[in-house]
């Protein structure tokens, strides 16, 4: 089977369920960018050789898929149904940062992304989550979409926050704080 089917070729795709919309459609945009972040949480994965950590982004990025094919489908054809997620996800991320923030200093001041490689990549997953929240976000706002998708994001960019933390730990990397200039 050829991966390319030349349908994208004049701008348009299609929804789950068939829908044709516009590549740039609100919808095509917020589930491309959790996409990004899963290509993202990949790359950070296999700069890590923590074995936990990388099981907890492996389960993230399945998760990930799973709000991606949410967001993909406009209304559910019958006798087509897709994995939901609910709040025992959004549960689990606390699980573990609870468990990680037991083993850090508390933070004084905002710190500055960057240390190692890993820290610095837990970053971008960080930024990359905020933006696919704030797409989802404002595609909640023309459609609506199930809050628990927006609420799983939102989490999940604190998730990667007090990752990068870790790391920073495990890694012995220096935190360096914000200093604001006075």
């Amino acid at each position: 089977m050829k991966i390319y089917t030349k349908g994208g070729d004049t701008g348009k795709t299609s929804l789950l369920g068939g829908t044709r919309v516009q590549k740039n459609d609100l919808r095509i945009e917020s589930y491309g960018t959790v996409d990004e972040l899963n290509s993202n949480i990949g790359l950070l994965r296999d700069s890590i050789d923590f074995e936990d950590y990388k099981k907890q982004l492996i389960d993230i990025q399945n998760i990930l898929f799973t709000i991606g094919s949410n967001l993909a489908l406009e209304k559910e054809p019958k006798g087509f149904t897709i994995p939901k997620i609910g709040e025992e996800e959004i549960n689990q991320l606390e699980i573990w940062m609870d468990a990680m923030d037991e083993t850090l200093p508390p933070l004084q001041n905002f710190v500055l992304p960057g240390g190692a490689l890993a820290v610095s990549q837990s970053h971008v997953c960080r930024v990359v989550c905020r933006r696919a929240e704030r797409r989802c976000v404002e595609l909640n706002s023309v459609t609506e979409i199930d809050p628990l998708l927006i609420k799983y994001l939102n989490r999940l960019s604190d998730y990667f926050f007090v990752l990068s933390r870790v790391l920073s730990k495990k890694l012995s990397a220096e935190e360096i704080p914000w200093k604001p200039n006075n």
